[in-house]
């Protein structure tokens, strides 16, 4: 018995070990997506704060600024994230040359200072903002929070005006353009 035992293994292994096919090549099936966590296609799951600012057609304006100042792959990345998104009338009421300027490869620090002046790092429902409360935002100023006749305004000069909740954050919908304070 101890034969036909040592003779199958042998068996085996000589099969085995005459095997010359070689695996697939899979090389060319591999390939690199250029790019971060906002090419990641995925329609079933909470959208980013960037796919929710990407499908409402109110925020094209926000939405090429965000591309220009090369901030998308940051937004779409794990956060969490609080936006304050202005909606393309809030960027309506900043001049028009000022906003072209700002658009240009010359002026995209100054765009992603603005930019980055309207996130916080967390994420913050409306009704948990209170009066007086001071966020620190990413581009390292802060904003004020002010609550009158219930609604929630950001420096005396924006009101949320909508909430959206994203996978990464939420996204509040505002009425104006935050600037940040000048550098002194």
């Amino acid at each position: 018995m101890k034969k036909y035992g040592i003779l199958a293994i042998a068996c085996m292994l000589t099969i085995a070990c005459n095997n010359t096919e070689t695996p697939a090549d899979t090389s060319s099936t591999t390939t690199a997506v250029a790019g971060g966590q906002e090419n990641v296609q995925d329609n079933d799951s909470q959208k980013d704060v960037v796919k929710v600012a990407v499908g409402s057609k109110d925020h094209t304006t926000l939405v090429a600024a965000l591309k220009q100042a090369d901030l998308v792959t940051s937004l779409s990345n794990a956060g969490p994230f609080t936006v304050f998104a202005p909606t393309d009338a809030a960027f309506g009421k900043v001049d028009k040359a000022t906003l072209d300027a700002l658009m240009t490869d010359e002026k995209k620090a100054d765009l992603q200072n603005i930019l980055q002046y309207h996130v916080t790092v967390s994420a913050i429902k409306a009704e948990s903002l209170q009066d007086g409360q001071t966020l620190g935002m990413v581009n390292g100023d802060n904003i004020t929070v002010s609550i009158k006749d219930g609604k929630v305004w950001l420096n005396n000069s924006a009101m949320i005006v909508a909430s959206v909740p994203a996978a990464n954050g939420i996204v509040h919908v505002i009425d104006g353009v935050l600037l940040p304070p000048a550098k002194q």
